[in-house]
């Protein structure tokens, strides 16, 4: 077990408005930054509390470093974490090696999401969901079939996360939520509002549209870089993702 200085946040607020922004991302129990893209634990602990109760069985479809499963095993979650990449399921399982006063099932597998056959309809109490923005963080450089950080082409992108809304639409039960952080991009020097693409594909499934939150994002990697070339070729940095929370009637 990893020793840990701190298991909980000192001073955490449940965010009450649309604006979300945490300057200091947090590192309590094992989280770290260390995964690129993934989210802010602040995020996860929002979602979870908001969005869930202790024994609730949750899903998040992509884990990535293992966020959703640290914060869920400090809360009394259970979980089913899969991720595409096996690199992401060993990292996630490794961020579980700390001891919390609770014990919740946490399954970790190997899954690409587009199907979810280990699952039965209606059978999940909230989904929370962080997939790659297209291609802007490739994890896995083409080594894996079906890895969604390999496309580059927003509208097959969107056609493929629209094959994941169906699945997360048919093991939601009725009623409860399913929360993804997404963000966009630019191609050719122009926006491209890769969110909202995203925000219609699950719409087009069958989801209502909950709350639309902006999250302010923070020490973004070469942002030195991008702010002479903003000023040098007249367009302006993204820093902020919108994180859609849907509801299945």
């Amino acid at each position: 077990m990893q020793k840990i200085k701190q298991l909980n946040p000192e001073h955490f607020e449940l965010e009450c408005t649309t604006v979300w922004s945490f300057a200091r991302r947090g590192n309590w129990a094992t989280h770290n930054s260390k995964y690129r893209g993934n989210w802010a634990p602040e995020v996860v602990r929002n979602l979870i509390l908001r969005y869930s109760k202790e024994g609730d069985y949750l899903l998040d479809p992509m884990v990535g470093g293992g966020t959703t499963a640290i914060e869920c095993k400090l809360l009394n979650r259970n979980l089913l974490a899969l991720d595409i990449n096996p690199n992401a399921i060993e990292l996630t399982k490794k961020a579980l090696e700390f001891n919390s006063q609770y014990n919740p099932k946490i399954d970790i597998r190997l899954n690409d999401s587009r199907k979810l056959p280990m699952l039965k309809d209606k059978s999940i109490d909230f989904i929370l969901i962080h997939p790659p923005y297209a291609d802007i963080i490739k994890y896995s450089n083409k080594q894996i079939d079906g890895d969604l950080s390999n496309i580059h082409n927003l509208d097959k992108f969107c056609n493929e996360i629209e094959k994941i809304a169906v699945e997360l639409y048919r093991v939601l039960k009725d009623g409860k939520y399913c929360a993804i952080l997404i963000g966009d991009t630019r191609r050719d020097k122009m926006y491209q509002p890769l969110a909202f693409k995203v925000m219609e594909r699950f719409l087009r499934v069958g989801f209502e549209l909950k709350e639309d939150i902006i999250k302010h994002q923070h020490n973004c990697k070469a942002t030195g870089f991008w702010i002479k070339k903003s000023k040098e070729y007249n367009f302006l940095l993204i820093m902020h993702e919108h994180l859609f929370v849907f509801k299945k009637s």
